[in-house]
This record gives structure tokens, sequence and C-alpha cells, in this order.
């Protein structure tokens, strides 16, 4: 009688285990499942760190930019930091002493303070583009300024 009641004990510790471990599984699955979609909800689509800036004058600017196909801007230059986001289309740019690059709908890029832009353009000649300027600055100015001028030393 007693090797019974054993059989059922033991009988019983394996149901409680097995138990166990599948709702430790469905718990498992249930929190990665909770991850993954917390992780599409929220990503990092850019990390840079800015420069010094003035905190007693901070402000930001969100200007919404927009070229029709083929349509671009002139050289021209921002006196704060620029953080941007494409919302659609293709956007084709280049700072001075950059490379040129395009960035696509979903991707962000970052432009230091005074970079002369020599190409801001949309980079498809049939679809428009759009997208987001964030510009974080401590100080009064506008927001873009033309090319400063390239006269050589003394004017001439």
């Amino acid at each position: 009688m007693m090797a019974a009641i054993s059989m059922r004990s033991r009988a019983a510790i394996f149901l409680s285990l097995a138990t166990l471990g599948i709702a430790l599984v469905w718990i498992w699955a249930a929190a990665s499942a909770a991850q993954s979609e917390a992780r599409e909800r929220a990503r990092v689509v850019l990390f840079r760190n800015l420069p010094k800036l003035n905190g007693d004058h901070l402000r930001v600017s969100v200007v919404e930019v927009r070229y029709g196909p083929g349509e671009s801007s002139s050289h021209h230059s921002h006196p704060c930091p620029v953080v941007g986001y494409v919302v659609e289309g293709a956007y084709r740019s280049q700072v001075k002493g950059e490379p040129e690059a395009i960035y696509k709908a979903g991707e962000s890029f970052y432009e230091a303070r005074n970079g002369v832009h020599l190409v801001s353009a949309n980079a498809s000649a049939t679809e428009p583009v759009k997208f987001l300027a964030y510009f974080i600055c401590d100080h009064d100015t506008p927001l873009s300024v033309p090319e400063p001028d390239s006269k050589p030393k003394g004017g001439k």
C-alpha cells in the first residue's frame, strides 16, 4: 500500500511540474510578444550628442519641408543643429565636407550648425518628398540663411 501511495504522489508531482512548465512557457511567450510589440511601437531612429548649448535660451522649432518632384533649394546653412526625419519620399542632401546621402521615408539625419548645404533636394523626379526638420537653437536667429559669401580675403 505504501508503494501505491508513492506512485500516486509521484504522478501528482509530475502533473504539477508539467502544469507549472506549461504555465511558465505561456508566461514567457506572452512577455516576449509584449516586448516585441513595444519594440514595434517605439524605435530609436537617431542618436547623436549635441554641441554645447546655452540651456537658459533653448528652444526647438519643427518645420515641415516639402519638395515636389525634382525640386531643390539653393545653397544655405542653418545656424542651429538640425535633426531631420523623412515622412515620405526620398531626400537627397550634402553638407560641405560630407558625402552626399539619400534618406528615405522612416530615416533620420543630423546636420551640425553652420554646415553649408551644397545639396538639399528631392531625390525623385516623379514623387514628392516631405520631411520634418527639428531645429535646436540657443539664440535668436533665422532658421535658414543664404550661403555665406565666399569672396577672397581683401573683398576683391
